[in-house]
């Protein structure tokens, strides 16, 4: 598999993702063995995040963006995450269909996956699979959160640079202003400009004069603010202009290559603190004591602290 992957092989790098998602021992143990193998061929791809609010046209612009890199000769990998509803537990994984001529562009490796309940609505393998992206040869991966409001933490932490798409004409600008949100983000950019660009040009400024108030992620980068339409393709090169500046930029300072490393180490933190849960909830005393200590909580006799420290100190024994 490992060879087919590297020689670029599509149907290698969808069949080693469903392994690397697969939640079967078996098959996570061979999961491993594969990224360990491809992880010298890793490395060498812009890692983009793009975020939004549902609506804001995210998965328009990521085409008119991927088709403009695939025409410049270069390989684009999009991973789409889509909710999983709560209900249900699917997700209707129709990204493809939403990028109609990225996805059948030979150039181009369009994947959804559910977010399967992660917090973020990122999926829970995103990031072995951009690696497994990276080592198959695509040199710009993109990754399309579904903006449920924690995914920008997230995307943020496993991207080089993290875009937001704003609406304008949404009202008050400056009542959708998220804090958190522009702390993060690397650049902003004010889609469907063309249906009201005087109302996008005005919702530029209010982000802009946000921006000064507010400090930035780098000491090295001001984060830019755009007005774009994906649907008519105006703007789209800018985007990418602004894209290869920060890299310049990040890349010159060394910053790009602490805040990869700085990543990596916080991302196998966030894998052993997800292996502790799962042994805590698989713990044979946890599982027997688990169901009167909710009820309790539930009835209101046991607070919830208590129940909680009782529940850890069986796991701890």
């Amino acid at each position: 598999m490992i060879e087919a992957l590297l020689s670029g092989n599509r149907a290698a790098l969808a069949k080693a993702i469903t392994l690397v998602e697969s939640r079967r021992a078996d098959h996570q143990a061979e999961a491993r063995a594969l990224l360990s193998a491809a992880m010298s061929y890793t490395g060498r791809a812009d890692r983009i995040g793009i975020t939004g609010v549902p609506g804001v046209g995210k998965s328009t612009t990521i085409e008119a963006l991927g088709l403009l890199l695939t025409s410049q000769g270069r390989k684009v990998a999009v991973l789409a995450v889509d909710p999983t509803s709560s209900r249900t537990g699917g997700s209707i994984l129709g990204d493809k269909t939403r990028m109609a001529q990225l996805s059948v562009d030979p150039d181009a490796f369009i994947r959804p996956s559910p977010s399967s309940g992660t917090l973020g609505g990122v999926a829970r393998k995103t990031r072995e699979t951009m690696l497994l992206c990276e080592a198959a040869g695509y040199d710009v991966v993109i990754v399309e959160t579904v903006g449920v409001g924690q995914s920008e933490t997230v995307v943020a932490e496993m991207t080089d640079i993290f875009i937001a798409l704003m609406l304008p004409n949404a009202g008050d600008e400056l009542q959708g202003i998220k804090k958190g949100l522009l702390e993060l983000a690397d650049m902003i950019v004010v889609n469907k400009a063309d249906i009201d660009p005087t109302a996008a040009q005005r919702a530029a400024r209010v982000y802009r004069d946000a921006l000064h108030i507010l400090e930035p992620t780098s000491a090295h980068w001001s984060p830019p603010v755009l007005t774009a339409s994906g649907l008519a393709n105006d703007g789209i090169d800018a985007v990418w202009t602004q894209v290869e500046a920060h890299k310049a930029a990040l890349t010159a300072s060394g910053e790009r290559a602490a805040r990869r490393a700085s990543q990596q180490v916080r991302w196998m933190w966030s894998l052993i603190d997800e292996a502790l849960g799962v042994a805590f909830r698989n713990d044979a005393a946890v599982k027997a004591a688990l169901p009167a200590l909710e009820h309790a909580v539930a009835e209101g006799r046991t607070p919830a602290s208590v129940a909680a420290e009782e529940a850890l100190g069986l796991f701890h024994r």
